[in-house]
């Protein structure tokens, strides 16, 4: 099984065990080892009091790609923390892309950065997520743990 193939046959296994990612209307659209792209459109229960898109809600989908991310190998990982910083506001029926990247993954430890423009490609959040790994815990049962060559 290839490194793309394993992220692949995680992302799907993981997606039929998160009911956020159906709540909030999310997609993966790629996934590979260390990485995961997921998109949400901000619909009208997402808003706050000044019509913005709630940052919780941005944290949130930035969260899940870093998750699909730090998950691709097939070790049980958590987030163990994470920074956002808000750039723009994201309005009703902008179409928002989580782009997750690993930095460094190390022993236990993981790092990862997640980039968030709007439709336009105008820049909305910056995320960073610190991860922490059960080693040799896999996420799927039956399939290859860790990176795979």
């Amino acid at each position: 099984m290839t490194p793309q193939q394993l992220a692949e046959a995680v992302r799907d296994d993981m997606i039929e065990d998160d009911p956020s990612l159906r709540w909030l209307g999310l997609s993966i659209t790629e996934v590979g080892p260390g990485s995961c792209t997921v998109t949400m459109t901000v619909r009208k229960e997402m808003l706050n009091s000044h019509a913005l898109c709630h940052g919780g809600l941005i944290a949130a989908l930035a969260d899940s790609a870093f998750g699909y991310a730090s998950n691709a190998c097939n070790e049980a990982t958590v987030a163990s923390g994470f920074d956002v910083n808000l750039i723009a506001s994201a309005r009703l029926g902008d179409q928002l892309t989580a782009r997750a990247t690993e930095l460094s993954r190390s022993g236990r430890t993981g790092v990862y950065d997640v980039v968030i423009p709007n439709q336009h490609d105008e820049r909305i959040a910056v995320f960073r997520g610190r991860s922490y790994t059960a080693k040799g815990r896999p996420v799927v049962e039956g399939l290859p743990v860790g990176r795979q060559r």
